[in-house]
């Protein structure tokens, strides 16, 4: 196993001496995709915020992304910090679009801001109106994929693959790889209701023509029973077909929410902030034994050694 990390400043490619280990990590949704080195100070070493930083491991492109930050020492060390185009998404700006797929802003905000786009899953829901005022770009969007999840119980995932913001949907986003015993140094388990689980959903919507409120409610008995009430409420807008996005959002929601942490696990580049993988653990109360999904990531790699440790979060384990 090599890697090669690259920094381009300028017309300049420079290959420096990393000190110690290369981080890199991700999340499924929220923050950019992140690289973290240590080099050694050497005064031919002319880089400077916004140069690029490249990383791929035994040829195959891992991180493409800008240098935001350095840290000099009197140790004759540089700490770096570079970040994906998914950082650019942190702008604020005011948008208001009309029957758009969350495919379709995407399109539209990279185009405004000259991001690169690569393959993006076509969502297909169209949201009929919509008003974002003074909202970072990355909450536009993903409110979009909200709503579209909510209204058709697609997940999808945005992220930079190399250069290139891509658009997947969840199904699309397996690795081929098995966590078990043996390729799993240590985990940590938790099971729980308190965060998104609702067993009763209650949506409004402020009928402005007849002057009525209407109610759409829709739960499920046995839960309450046995977890309390634990209720989502929204209100809505006029088109929104109240009672079908009730009914959704119980099915998305009345679960425990399951989450499962794993330390340094052999390292495999095609698991990312987003990604399915299957587990084969025996947790105590619950045996695993189907896929998961990647909330974070971590990979270290150092030479001819590559770890991550993984935040792993299902419903009862099923996604």
């Amino acid at each position: 196993m090599k890697y090669e990390l690259l920094i381009q400043s300028g017309s300049k490619l420079y290959s420096p001496s990393v000190c110690d280990e290369i981080t890199w990590y991700t999340e499924r949704k929220g923050v950019p995709g992140k690289l973290t080195f240590k080099i050694i100070a050497d005064k031919n070493l002319k880089i400077e915020e916004g140069s690029a930083v490249r990383l791929k491991l035994n040829g195959e492109k891992v991180f493409f992304g800008f240098l935001f930050q350095k840290n000099n020492g009197k140790d004759d060390i540089v700490s770096i910090t570079a970040y994906d185009q998914i950082r650019y998404l942190k702008n604020k700006d005011t948008y208001v679009y009309t029957d758009k797929t969350a495919t379709e802003v995407i399109r539209m905000i990279a185009d405004d801001f000259n991001l690169q786009c690569g393959q993006l899953d076509d969502t297909k829901f169209k949201i009929e109106s919509r008003v974002e005022d003074n909202q970072t770009l990355y909450d536009m969007i993903q409110n979009s994929l909200d709503l579209t999840l909510q209204n058709k119980k697609e997940i999808y995932v945005l992220y930079d693959d190399f250069g290139k913001l891509t658009l997947k949907n969840l199904k699309n986003m397996k690795v081929n790889i098995l966590i078990d015993e043996n390729t799993g140094e240590n985990y940590e388990y938790k099971s729980t209701i308190d965060g998104q689980t609702y067993n009763k959903i209650k949506l409004c919507y402020e009928n402005e023509k007849t002057g009525k409120r209407e109610i759409y409610i829709t739960q499920d008995g046995s839960h309450i029973n046995k977890w309390g009430v634990l209720q989502y409420f929204e209100t809505i807008n006029e088109k929104t077909n109240g009672q079908a996005k009730a009914d959704a959002l119980l099915s998305l929601y009345n679960r425990v929410t399951r989450s499962l942490s794993l330390k340094n696990c052999f390292g495999n580049i095609k698991v990312r902030g987003g990604s399915l993988i299957f587990v084969s653990l025996d947790l105590g109360d619950i045996k695993v034994n189907n896929m998961m999904l990647v909330e974070k990531s971590t990979h270290r790699f150092k030479e001819n050694e590559h770890f991550m440790d993984l935040d792993l979060r299902g419903g009862d384990f099923n996604v």
